[in-house]
């Protein structure tokens, strides 16, 4: 029987039993900050008839009554690496929102960037045993997809069926109920190293709550960033972090790839402090107010003053002009980029129809980089802002809560995936199956 398929359903059940609660967290653990949200769910089922399917359904079922970030803590290219200290911050901001929202909460559903991200894509074919096909039929041709080795101490993080055929009509987004002989599917199965995924669920054990789900960050940006025409004709959404900028691209209202680029906004800050000989603290002040990536003249003569607390009056005074400043962020945002567009090339991007990239995430915020980004990608790029969702203060509403916002997003309309449905026993994908790792066992 296969552990993770059971675990995935098992977290799909928690949700749902959270929202029949009526409440839910959602947890954004990134590099530089972590971020909690407390939705309320106000009989979302009811309205979702109405409302049609679709990536932007769902969003009028739930209302933010709590929110609360923190600097994040023990966490390096968005993994955890000390998890005492993780377990504080996440406790911090869980504490900090639940009091906000005036009431106590059981289930969090998390997301989280790096962990090494894999795309695959599968197929499957079947012949339907009727002529209609039925929820049994799409079970029987999503097992019957061919899962490749993908090593050991991976785990599947998403699988979601992107596309649907039936006979010689394609492009169905949900086939049942119709008439045809051979059903067949493309899949997209997303798997992310297996160890960042149990410190996740350990760290989220540790500080009293049950997991509902689990997300990639790069996953949940573009859907709050992306608006429905981009996600349908594709585009490509770029999450500039902290510690890594993860990179998606959406197909027909479907994630189609997914990587990751273990270089963020704290690398750039790293290489202030240490041009400028500063502390950390220091570097991410003067990079927040004066920083930019294009110099023009007046630069030269806009003088910068460090500050500092060493008690030597000379070099507390010191002054820095911004096109010093510049020079030494440029270089290490035009790395970022030109590694997005290796990731975006490998990936097949410029065949899409329509080339749109969204830049989000608090890496974005820098003046001048979306002209930068149009120069490196070669595309038409545009900075994108979460949607607003209700009950969001206004201090959430940036493009650094990009992936806390889809959470909203993916907690109260989520995708089909492979484990929403119950896959005939005689079925199971032996192959697959052998590899499953037991940490949901070993969490719950």
């Amino acid at each position: 029987m296969i552990e993770l398929y059971e675990s995935q359903r098992a977290m799909r059940n928690m949700r749902r039993a959270a929202m029949q609660r009526g409440v839910v967290a959602v947890l954004d653990v990134g590099t530089s900050k972590i971020a909690c949200l407390v939705l309320r769910f106000d009989g979302s089922d009811r309205l979702r008839e109405t409302e049609g399917v679709g990536a932007l359904a769902g969003q009028a079922g739930f209302r933010v009554i709590g929110a609360a970030t923190t600097r994040s803590r023990g966490v390096r290219y968005g993994e955890i690496t000390t998890m005492a200290e993780t377990e504080r911050a996440i406790r911090t901001a869980l504490q900090a929102a639940q009091k906000m929202a005036n009431i106590r909460v059981d289930h969090v559903i998390a997301c989280f960037s790096g962990a090494e991200p894999r795309s695959y894509g599968l197929a499957g074919q079947v012949e339907l045993e009727a002529s209609t096909v039925s929820e049994q039929d799409i079970s029987r041709v999503l097992s019957s997809c061919d899962v490749p080795d993908f090593g050991e101490g991976r785990e599947v993080l998403h699988a979601q069926p992107v596309n649907f055929a039936l006979d010689h009509r394609s492009g169905l987004n949900d086939p049942r109920g119709q008439l045809g002989q051979d059903l067949a599917v493309d899949m997209h199965m997303l798997t992310v190293d297996g160890a960042a995924v149990q410190n996740l669920a350990h760290c989220v054990k540790r500080c009293d709550l049950e997991l509902a789900g689990l997300a990639s960050s790069a996953y949940v940006s573009g859907i709050s960033s992306l608006v429905e025409d981009e996600q349908e004709l594709g585009a490509a959404c770029i999450d500039m972090g902290g510690g890594s900028a993860g990179v998606s691209i959406f197909m027909k209202k479907h994630m189609i790839y997914a990587d990751t680029v273990r270089i963020g906004g704290d690398h750039v800050t790293g290489d202030i402090s240490m041009g400028l000989q500063v502390p950390h603290a220091t570097a991410e002040r003067i990079k927040t107010f004066y920083g930019g990536v294009v110099a023009t003249g007046m630069d030269d003569r806009e003088m910068i003053e460090i500050g500092g607390e060493t008690g030597d009056w000379e070099h507390d005074r010191r002054t820095v002009s911004r096109a010093e400043l510049i020079g030494i962020m440029r270089p290490r945002v035009e790395e970022i980029l030109e590694e997005v567009r290796a990731r975006l090339d490998a990936a097949g991007f410029q065949h899409l129809q329509s080339q749109q990239i969204v830049l989000t995430g608090g890496g974005s915020q820098i003046p001048g980089l979306d002209g930068l980004a149009t120069r490196i990608l070669g595309q038409q790029v545009r900075l994108g802002r979460p949607l607003r969702v209700h009950g969001l203060p206004q201090a959430a509403t940036g493009s650094g809560f990009a992936s806390a916002v889809g959470m909203c997003l993916f907690a109260a309309n989520p995708q089909d995936e492979w484990w929403d449905f119950e896959i005939p026993v005689d079925r199971y994908p032996a192959r697959s199956l052998k590899r499953a790792v037991k940490w949901f066992k070993d969490n719950w």
